[in-house]
């Protein structure tokens, strides 16, 4: 993937600078100083080194910041190692209680009737018959340990169960080549990912958290747990799966946040 760097004409130093319109694009610049590519070049000061901007023009501002998030995503994904796998950890390392968040109270959580449910899959594929519950539990899975990472600052970690991404893919007959995975989920969230995060072998559908089936409050009836990318890139209550060459983009993606936002 090539490497996209915002326009050179952006780097001079500003006429001036409006606090109220830093403040409101305060929740980009945050999300772009996290990532460890940039950490510590791109911050409220570093606004300084901007040019020929009025950056009292709220436009001018958003579109300076949407282009070195977007260089920003480019750079991981260049970077990213689709065969590293993310650190693993004992179950006695497992966080207790596991935090619940989300953009919503946890009373509010939707409830999924499990003995209805049919996961949607289309897009790039060959079989787009809908999966019940049953057919889902009886694919291969496995457990893994591992640190999910909030872009808010705080991790913990927790013990997944369920199948491969790739593997389930495989099973749909999806074109691999494509460049997307968009997820529907239940509660109206949702989120597109990479190919090569989708085909990583600890991306995983999970149907278990702890070893008992997903509670509502984590994901019922699923989740995509992918501990190579931030929390917020991890959907709950999966009801649709699409394969897809056209980003679909996300609830928090298309509010500003890093669309790559890998680890």
């Amino acid at each position: 993937m090539p490497i996209r760097t915002p326009s050179q004409s952006i780097f001079r130093p500003l006429k001036r600078v409006d606090q109220s319109v830093l403040d409101e694009n305060r929740r980009l610049i945050e999300e772009i100083d996290r990532r460890k590519i940039l950490r510590g070049a791109v911050s409220l000061g570093a606004l300084s080194m901007l040019t020929g901007c009025n950056v009292t023009d709220r436009g001018t501002v958003q579109s300076v910041l949407r282009a070195v998030s977007e260089w920003n995503d480019g750079v991981q994904a260049f970077l990213f190692n689709p065969n590293k796998l993310a650190p693993t950890y004992p179950e006695s390392a497992i966080t207790k209680p596991f935090p619940f968040n989300a953009y919503y109270q946890e009373d509010e959580a939707p409830e999924v009737d499990g003995s209805t449910f049919q996961l949607e899959v289309g897009g790039l594929i060959d079989n787009k018959e809908p999966w019940t519950l049953e057919r889902l539990y009886a694919l291969p899975q496995e457990s893994q340990v591992t640190r999910l990472i909030c872009v808010e600052g705080w991790s913990a970690v927790g013990k997944w169960t369920g199948v491969r991404l790739s593997e389930f893919l495989r099973r749909l007959g999806a074109d691999t080549r494509a460049k997307y995975v968009w997820f529907q989920c239940a509660e109206g969230y949702s989120n597109t990912i990479d190919m090569a995060t989708a085909l990583h072998p600890q991306t995983q559908l999970s149907f278990k958290f702890a070893d008992e089936i997903l509670p509502r409050k984590y994901g019922f009836p699923m989740k995509c747990r992918m501990p190579t990318k931030l929390g917020f890139k991890n959907p709950k209550h999966v009801i649709g799966i699409h394969v897809t060459n056209k980003d679909l983009g996300g609830y928090w993606e298309d509010q500003g946040y890093n669309w790559f936002s890998g680890l």
